[in-house]
């Protein structure tokens, strides 16, 4: 009987780390069904979402007759483009790739011992050229409204200089990132299974937060494969010599956030465990 009460009182064992290096995984059908599926999610990510940023700025485009300054999606309905689509693809692929859709979030993975090297340079690859293709597609169907409203590249806005557009980028990386920490967490899952969608729903709402908050500085990206992508296609000088800010940011954030979960809280509530069992 005490046996069975000590089993029901510890927590749902941890995911054990993945190794740094594991070149078994190259020889996976799974691995490469993986990167396809960031490839593809991060191509329809940013198609529909530049799709909605171009759309938004030709509606309301003040030279053109017959649109209205206050028409349009607005920055709110960009917001939930961007918060929306990443809910979605977060779960249609988290079961298949872990739904990354963003090189910040492998990263902070990959720091995290849930992806391995080589994994996670893959991933980023296959996330940057999703992101390429998709706003290429975007560029091939409305080339017109594409060139004139920017292309939706991730530039810095007048008015801020490079320090606030990268602490906001590094802000904002942090939030999405840990957020995609907690709720994948293996002791959150194994507590929520009967909630399947808990957590594409929470990092979905991470970046439309996000996005509210950061769009009038950078555009928010949060996400360099979206501002690698955008900067390809539309290939201006402004968007390349603002683009140091869309990598370095998200990566610090990024960081932050997988040595604030995994040093500091998981850390944290294994020493509370511990305690309470000793009691």
């Amino acid at each position: 009987m005490a046996t069975t009460l000590q089993n029901m009182r510890k927590e749902p064992d941890s995911e054990k780390p993945v190794a740094f290096i594991d070149s078994t995984e190259l020889t996976k059908w799974s691995f490469y069904r993986a990167l396809v599926a960031e490839f593809v999610a991060t191509l329809l990510f940013l198609y529909i979402t530049i799709l909605t940023v171009i759309g938004y700025k030709s509606q309301t485009d003040k030279d053109k007759p017959g649109t209205d300054a206050c028409g349009g999606v607005g920055i709110l309905g960009i917001a939930w483009a961007f918060g929306g689509m990443i809910f979605i693809l977060v779960y249609c692929t988290a079961g298949i790739s872990g739904g990354h859709i963003n090189p910040a979030v492998t990263f902070g993975m990959f720091l995290g011992r849930k992806i391995s090297l080589f994994g996670a340079i893959l991933y980023m690859v296959a996330q940057c050229l999703g992101g390429i293709c998709g706003a290429g597609l975007v560029k091939a169907f409305h080339k017109t409204n594409y060139n004139k409203y920017g292309g939706g590249a991730n530039e810095l806005a007048e008015g801020y200089n490079k320090g606030t557009g990268l602490g906001a980028e590094i802000i904002g990386t942090f939030v999405l990132v840990y957020t995609v920490f907690s709720a994948t967490d293996p002791e959150r899952k194994a507590r929520d299974a009967h909630i399947p969608v808990l957590a594409p729903l929470a990092i979905g709402f991470a970046v439309f937060m996000v996005h509210l908050a950061t769009i009038p500085i950078t555009g928010t990206s949060i996400n360099p494969a979206r501002s690698f992508g955008t900067a390809v296609i539309y290939n201006k000088e402004k968007a390349w010599d603002d683009q140091w800010i869309f990598w370095v940011g998200p990566f610090i954030g990024a960081a932050i956030a997988a040595f604030y979960h995994e040093f500091v809280l998981k850390a944290g509530a294994v020493r509370s465990t511990r305690s309470s069992t000793n009691v």
